[in-house]
């Protein structure tokens, strides 16, 4: 079952094209890394899956209901973190948490909420106000509102960003657990390559708003003929395009 279906979706901003007919799925339980440099289209991409940025052109599914006309019952069954999002900083933890459980609806939000923390090491007390924070457990809050309602689709948009290696390791033991439990679709943008590698089923690069490559991580290096995913990152970066090794070889 296809979790996520994205039909030649384009999106300009005045003249200029920052999305550019992309099409691609995300199978339920898969994860499925979004890649590329700095103004690829990713974050764009992102937004209008979660109808925060209308698109032009194209269509968007997700949990087989229209984007951006089912939005309301989209929201309710999906979830997004940022580490470049924050939560209110004049709110305390545990206001904030039970703020988010209550607009997902989630049954008993204060269990719920102690439930996250936990799971994600935030031994901080409960008063302690998001403002005062460090970047990393601001981020690490950030996960735990996006694990509130227990999503079937979860948009990460560079979730392991500030933090330390520890901590990075233990979310994306969680993501894991959460795919084989639950059966949870990510979808999940990050530019630590050795961390796609680890836990992306299939990577999209994307470069100037087109996707350039697409597979497992092992079949883009093979294809490429690349030593890592990090020459593929490189490569893509500087010259827009990722050609395929046997194009290569027929030049």
């Amino acid at each position: 079952m296809q979790s996520v279906v994205v039909t030649n979706l384009w999106k300009k901003f005045g003249k200029t094209p920052a999305v550019k007919g992309i099409s691609f799925a995300a199978e339920r339980g898969e994860i499925l890394g979004l890649l590329g440099p700095n103004g690829a289209g990713k974050t764009t991409t992102i937004h209008m899956l979660l109808g925060l940025t209308s698109h032009d052109e194209g269509s968007i599914s997700i949990l087989g209901l229209d984007m951006p006309k089912n939005r309301y019952e989209v929201l309710q069954r999906v979830n997004f973190a940022s580490a470049y999002v924050s939560l209110p900083g004049n709110l305390t933890i545990d206001e904030s948490l039970y703020v988010y459980a209550k607009l997902y609806n989630v049954e008993n939000p204060k269990h719920r909420a102690r439930e996250v923390l936990a799971e994600l090491e935030v031994d901080l007390p409960g008063r302690s106000l998001i403002g005062t924070l460090s970047a990393g457990q601001k981020t690490r809050l950030n996960i735990c509102k996006a694990l509130l309602n227990r999503p079937e689709v979860l948009f990460l948009d560079e979730p392991t960003a500030s933090l330390d290696p520890d901590i990075a390791m233990k979310v994306r033991e969680i993501l894991k657990k959460l795919r084989k439990n639950y059966g949870t679709t990510i979808i999940y943008t990050s530019h630590y390559m050795q961390e796609v590698e680890e836990l992306c089923d299939r990577a999209i690069f994307l470069a100037r708003g087109s996707i350039v490559a697409t597979g497992t991580p092992t079949e883009i290096r093979e294809r490429s003929k690349l030593k890592s995913l990090d020459e593929v990152f490189v490569t893509i970066a500087r010259d827009g395009e990722l050609r395929d090794s046997n194009d290569k070889e027929e030049r």
